[in-house]
């Protein structure tokens, strides 16, 4: 990374829901940077946090029925303790969101253009007409053919990867400088999710804005992001730049993130290898390491994976941190000597 001061930063940021069955702790104590240019990529199974780590950054959730703690820092501007028209100002001007459903993400009673004029209209005092050509310039961007005959079309007149452009151009008509996008091509098929990282690639550079990718894909991770944040359990388990995290990853869950992923880069007879067991319950963590009932690794912990919380602390290199009871050199030899062969066969 560069010496830059970081455009985003989340200090001990916790998100908890009360419920009648109990605290569902959806993240608990997540501390990353982010600054402009960069893209962070954020993975894990559902339920893991990710989803609810964005929406906290963007000011949805309700402080009634939410308790949020911990600061975010956007360009110098504490957001947490900021109160809720604060926090709307800055919502689709200094950062936008882009949402994994378009279909009910935009109205559909609504036309495109309306809704991407409105988001404009929000944060510049200009006529409907000079909004009109911004919404039309933003479709051609973003790749839509056609965009001065499109603007009147209806979300639901849109193809999937077309309503995702046109999301996408929603989002980006303020020129926000912080952008979050939230499983981006999931509902699309591989070659207009091939198009629309292209699109979100060149469309950062464009406007060196910092971009968070929340997924499940570490392939859309390989895409585009810089850096990688693992999430398990609400909380942050790894956290590397890509390479590293592809090439020399410490945690035994990112190994099994890894070895579901299918490869195209060579040929394999073997059948992907899914992560056993399901997810930790966020209202009833397990006791120690949260991954600790699906880690093939817990008996080499010598009983702190089931009696004691790991800590997040440095592993292989300056900026190479990892939640793990077992000794850094004891995960950079089984990485070696055990996963990575099983991987590349």
């Amino acid at each position: 990374m560069s010496g830059g001061q970081p455009f985003l930063e989340v200090k001990d940021l916790k998100i908890h829901f009360p419920t009648d069955d109990g605290l569902v702790r959806s993240v608990d104590g997540l501390n990353f940077s982010l600054e402009r240019g960069r893209t962070l990529g954020i993975v894990g199974e559902s339920g893991s946090g990710k989803s609810v780590t964005s929406l906290g950054i963007m000011g949805i959730y309700n402080k009634r029925n939410a308790q949020v703690s911990g600061e975010i820092w956007l360009d110098g501007e504490e957001i947490v303790s900021a109160d809720a028209e604060t926090v709307r100002k800055l919502r689709g001007n200094k950062l936008a969101m882009i949402f994994q459903d378009p279909l009910s993400a935009m109205h559909p009673y609504y036309t495109v253009g309306k809704q991407i004029i409105e988001a404009y209209q929000v944060h510049h005092k200009v006529s409907t007409r000079v909004a009109r050509k911004q919404a039309i310039d933003m479709l051609g961007r973003v790749g839509i053919p056609q965009p001065d005959r499109r603007v009147d079309d209806y979300p639901h007149q849109f193809s999937g990867g077309m309503r995702q452009r046109a999301m996408i151009a929603m989002a980006l008509v303020n020129d926000p400088q912080l952008l979050i996008a939230d499983e981006p091509t999931t509902a699309l098929d591989v070659t207009v999710q091939a198009q629309i990282l292209d699109l979100m690639h060149d469309l950062q550079a464009e406007f060196n804005s910092a971009l968070i990718v929340i997924t499940h894909d570490l392939g859309v991770v390989a895409e585009l992001a810089d850096d990688v944040l693992v999430m398990y359990g609400g909380k942050c388990i790894e956290f590397a730049d890509a390479v590293t995290i592809f090439d020399r990853p410490e945690h035994p869950y990112t190994w099994g993130l890894l070895g579901s992923m299918p490869r195209m880069d060579r040929p394999s007879q073997d059948r992907l290898v899914p992560i056993p067991g399901l997810p930790p319950s966020l209202i009833n963590l397990p006791t120690g390491c949260a991954f600790n009932p699906r880690c093939g690794y817990e008996e080499r912990t010598g009983g702190l994976g089931t009696t004691l919380s790991p800590e997040l602390s440095g592993a292989g290199g300056r900026k190479h941190l990892v939640r793990c009871h077992l000794p850094t050199e004891e995960r950079q030899r089984i990485w070696l000597q055990e996963i990575k062969p099983k991987l590349e066969a």
